[in-house]
C-alpha cells in the first residue's frame, strides 16, 4: 500500500508539466477525456484545479467539501499516496486510483 506523503520539498515548488493518468471511472462520467493528460502544476491540488478547468465537475469527482482527496479515491505521485498539498516534479506522472471494493 502507498504511504501518505505530506509536503517534502525544501522550498517551493516550480511549477513544471505532469502527466496525469485517470481511472476508466472517470473517462466514463466526463466522455472525450483522455486516459493520459498533461497539465501544468507544482502540488497535486493545482493539478486538480488544472483538471477542473478543462473538464468542469472533475474537482467535485476528486476532492470532498472539507477540501482534501475524497477518501474513496487514492492519488499516487512517486509511489506514494498523495495529498492536495504534496509537490510535483517537472516532468513527474501521476495516477488517480479508485478504491475496488469486493467480498
Amino acid at each position: 500500500m502507498a504511504r501518505d506523503v505530506a509536503s517534502e520539498a525544501d522550498g517551493e515548488a516550480a511549477t513544471g508539466t505532469v502527466s496525469v493518468v485517470l481511472p476508466r471511472a472517470l473517462l466514463d462520467l466526463f466522455p472525450g477525456v483522455p486516459r493520459e493528460v498533461e497539465v501544468s502544476a507544482a502540488t497535486v491540488g493545482e493539478m486538480i484545479g488544472a483538471l477542473e478547468t478543462r473538464w468542469p465537475g472533475m474537482r467535485d469527482r476528486l476532492c470532498d467539501s472539507t477540501p482534501r482527496v475524497r477518501r474513496h479515491i487514492n492519488i499516487v505521485v512517486e509511489g506514494r499516496r498523495a495529498q492536495l498539498e504534496t509537490p510535483l516534479r517537472d516532468g513527474g506522472r501521476v495516477h488517480v486510483l479508485t478504491a475496488i471494493s469486493g467480498g
